[in-house]
């Protein structure tokens, strides 16, 4: 298994140099791509350090997962003392503390610390340990919000640097440009849709509750379709008996890309989120987008979010029946949704500038961090 890994000969352009290794854990990538490991492929998968040899480490199951990020991860620090090792998906093992300085991790969430009352099981025995031992010993840190970096300070060690590298977003599902479209106002009826995985932190409950408020005003006919797979926690059951919810399941691209169009609405009733991807992503289309009035979700969507209180059920009715009873409601959307888009990407883009001024002691000065253009990179 290493015996393909130390035979790259240095760049051509630094003959001088000593060649410095970068190795990208991308473990974590399996047949199903969602949020996390979009961003994994979409900033890290093309990640290059200049003058570095960089190597991306990926697995072939959960067994190969664990054993590469628990033994053969920080073997590979033991062996090359100069390698710097980023870890975009998981939180690295424990003896990375040992060479803490070599060590780049992005945060997508706190929640593996703050919000433990909704984890898995699996997170919960295997994740949250490494999680929270990483967060408060290892030196450097990339964030994918304002408000992740915020949770992160309060349980970083002084020394330790946060800076924000957030995801550029793509259209991901091949979504059309926003075009003049039927804009008169809804009526009895309106699809809501949804992403994300089942699990206790979607607040789905209060979904349900939202639905029966629209009904009482006049919307019987409203319904909310939910792609991503079932998780845990009991939510899939209290879904599974209402005949107004649709549990769409993992979907393909074009599938996926079927059900946002036909939707009038995307709905967020999440408790708490890292980011949001979905919430932009679905904004291609000109999709209005209905979220929490909490703090990641105005920075996610600015200007162009219904924001509502998931635990005012009645609220959150007459703001969905005022935005869609209208008449040029969707046109209305559809250009808040682009100028959202631009906004984030142009904030996005200019992330990785201050990264690299944040990494160059972290590198031993020998290395510079860029997120340029994909260079070649090994695959073990």
């Amino acid at each position: 298994m290493l015996s393909d890994l130390d035979h790259a000969p240095p760049p051509a352009d630094t003959p001088d140099r000593v060649q410095r290794r970068a190795y990208i854990d991308l473990t974590h990538l399996g047949r199903h791509i969602t949020g996390i490991e979009r961003v994994s492929i979409e900033q890290f998968q093309r990640m290059k350090f200049d003058g570095a040899d960089v190597r991306h480490v990926r697995s072939r199951g959960v067994l190969s997962m664990i054993l590469r990020q628990q033994f053969l991860l920080p073997l590979l620090a033991l062996i090359y003392p100069r390698a710097v090792f980023v870890f975009p998906g998981f939180p690295p093992s424990p003896l990375f503390l040992l060479a803490r300085d070599r060590v780049v991790m992005y945060v997508h969430d706190m929640f593996l610390i703050t919000r433990r009352q909704d984890l898995g099981l699996k997170a919960k025995l295997y994740m949250a340990l490494p999680f929270r031992l990483a967060v408060g010993g290892l030196k450097y840190f990339l964030t994918n919000s304002d408000k992740t970096r915020g949770e992160l300070v309060s349980y970083k060690r002084p020394d330790a640097n946060v800076a924000l590298y957030r995801p550029v977003v793509g259209n991901v599902f091949d979504l059309e440009p926003p075009m003049p479209a039927r804009d008169e106002p809804a009526s009895g009826a309106i699809d809501l849709i949804a992403i994300g995985t089942i699990e206790p932190r979607k607040n789905y409950a209060a979904a349900i509750a939202i639905l029966d408020a629209l009904a009482e005003r006049g919307f019987q006919n409203a319904r909310l379709g939910i792609i991503g797979r079932e998780g845990w926690g009991n939510e899939t059951a209290l879904l599974r008996g209402d005949p107004r919810v649709r549990l769409l399941g993992y979907l393909s691209k074009a599938d996926t890309k079927a059900a946002i169009k036909a939707a009038d609405a995307y709905l967020c009733t999440s408790h708490d989120e890292g980011l949001g991807l979905p919430l932009i992503e679905v904004q291609f289309v000109g999709l209005p987008v209905i979220a929490p009035d909490a703090p990641v979700f105005r920075e996610v969507l600015g200007a162009s979010g219904t924001f509502i209180d998931t635990a005012d059920a009645g609220a959150t009715a007459d703001a969905i029946v005022s935005l869609v009873s209208t008449r040029g409601w969707r046109t209305r959307s559809a250009a808040h949704a682009v100028a959202n888009i631009e906004r984030w990407n142009t904030a996005a883009r200019g992330d990785a500038g201050l990264i690299s001024g944040m990494l160059s002691d972290s590198l031993d000065r020998a290395a510079a961090w860029s997120g340029a253009a994909p260079g070649p990179a090994r695959q073990c």
